[in-house]
């Protein structure tokens, strides 16, 4: 824990004499708040992980990294480890605190027990006292040091996606497959490697959820790699801002998203009724290449006044009616 001098020197709170001393042909066991069953997995203790597993690697020492089955169910998971194949246990990021960290020190006992990068409440608290050394980034009294997080290696950039999906426009009628629609793609996008952000059309200035303006809405879509949507509107302000969209129209036998893709040259459409995971991918696939450029194309055309909308003839109409 750093101390009052700002030095990083780890305090321990308890050392066991009985310890290991064999630690060379033993593994070490990684956990965290990401390995506890009620726990959470946050992007920032996942990058603390990463910080860590990197000097691990960097310095040969061989290890396992427990996961929570409700985050990874293909684990290993805690209760899939032996306590007696580990010397060391290191628990990475988060509060030191609470009754499942008091359990990791009960079911490892006879293991070397390290916190790294963790708050420390309480110096006084059980699950503190349990480790054999805490390497605290804040604590009372002390001064704080970095958090884990911000050293971690940087990951791999991933597509941003802005998901724009209604399951509203019931003048449809039977011809609705919102629902249907909704559930199958959500779940596509799912197992896809991106990054998904919720978008809503509607504006409202009493929500801070939601867009108060339409100039608001198009910022955020214009940050987006790839915009998936079946709504009409996701699909024309996605153009606008030059990103791709991959539209599907979820009325069957096609209604104002169809006609609206064709009205703006867009091929990147998939209706209702032929809508699978190979053409979901393949159109994925064409809008992050392929699909850049025309995306950037057909905006340029609405700035240039190219195409026609209903307004053209607005003025000459008054005049006529007048």
């Amino acid at each position: 824990m750093p101390g009052s001098d700002g030095s990083t020197a780890p305090t321990t709170y308890r050392r066991r004499s009985s310890a290991k001393a064999d630690t060379g042909a033993r593994r070490v066991l990684v956990t965290g708040w990401f390995s506890f069953l009620h726990g959470e997995a946050t992007a920032g203790d996942l990058l603390a992980l990463d910080r860590v597993r990197e000097l691990l690697c960097g310095a040969a020492v061989p290890h396992d990294v427990a996961w929570s089955p409700g985050f990874r169910p293909e684990g290993p998971s805690l209760e899939d480890t032996r306590p007696e194949d580990y010397s060391h246990v290191l628990f990475v990021c988060g509060p030191a605190h609470g009754a499942q960290v008091e359990d990791l020190h009960r079911r490892y006992r006879d293991c070397v027990r390290i916190a790294v990068g963790n708050s420390v409440l309480d110096a006084e608290d059980p699950a503190v006292h349990g480790f054999h050394h805490v390497l605290a980034r804040d604590a009372p009294d002390t001064v704080p040091t970095l958090d884990l997080a911000a050293r971690a290696p940087s990951p791999q950039a991933h597509p941003v996606v802005g998901v724009v999906l209604t399951q509203g426009q019931h003048e449809y009628g039977p011809r609705r497959q919102h629902e249907r629609v909704a559930e199958f793609v959500t779940r596509w996008l799912n197992g896809r490697d991106c990054a998904c952000l919720e978008l809503e059309t509607r504006l409202d200035p009493h929500d801070w959820r939601l867009c108060t303006t339409s100039g608001q809405l198009e910022s955020v879509l214009a940050r987006c790699d790839l915009v998936v949507t079946d709504r009409l509107h996701g699909l024309v302000l996605a153009l606008r801002a030059g990103v791709p969209a991959l539209a599907v129209d979820p009325v069957a036998g096609g209604a104002k998203v169809t006609a609206q893709a064709r009205a703006c040259g867009w091929p990147a459409l998939l209706p209702a009724e032929r809508l699978d995971t190979p053409a979901l991918d393949w159109w994925w696939d064409w809008c992050l290449t392929s699909g850049r450029a025309l995306a950037e194309h057909t905006a340029d055309g609405f700035r240039r006044d190219g195409a026609a909308d209903g307004a053209d003839g607005l003025l000459r109409l008054l005049d006529a009616t007048r």
